[in-house]
């Protein structure tokens, strides 16, 4: 059975891309307590090193986020994203070959 003939029930992402997000987090996780570390032992301040950790989670987080928004996608993620036109063809881009997506709204004023 090839994957267009596939139920979107039996195309389930792959274990790698299930746990993509964990990776992320636990980048972010090892960078946290490398900062919080670093500072707790410059300062000897508790509270000051747990502000250092939160604040370096969430900018890794943010930081990382955006690297993967920057990457091109591989020929395995393009075809997921026509597979999911192809479902979806009042989608623009989709396969019915009128790109026929949702149109903006008439400017009441112009």
């Amino acid at each position: 059975m090839t994957d267009d003939n596939k139920t979107p029930e039996e195309r389930k992402p792959s274990l790698r891309d299930r746990m993509r997000p964990v990776e992320f987090l636990g980048i972010a996780g090892v960078l946290s307590i490398f900062v919080f570390l670093i500072v707790l032992m410059a300062s000897r301040e508790p509270i000051l090193a747990l502000i250092f950790f939160g604040i370096a989670f969430i900018v890794t987080l943010v930081v990382i986020a955006l690297f993967v928004l920057g990457l091109k996608p591989d020929d395995e993620e393009r075809r997921d994203l026509a597979e999911q036109n192809h479902e979806h063809p009042e989608l623009p881009g989709g396969t019915d070959g009128t790109d026929a997506g949702p149109k903006a709204p008439r400017n009441p004023h112009g």
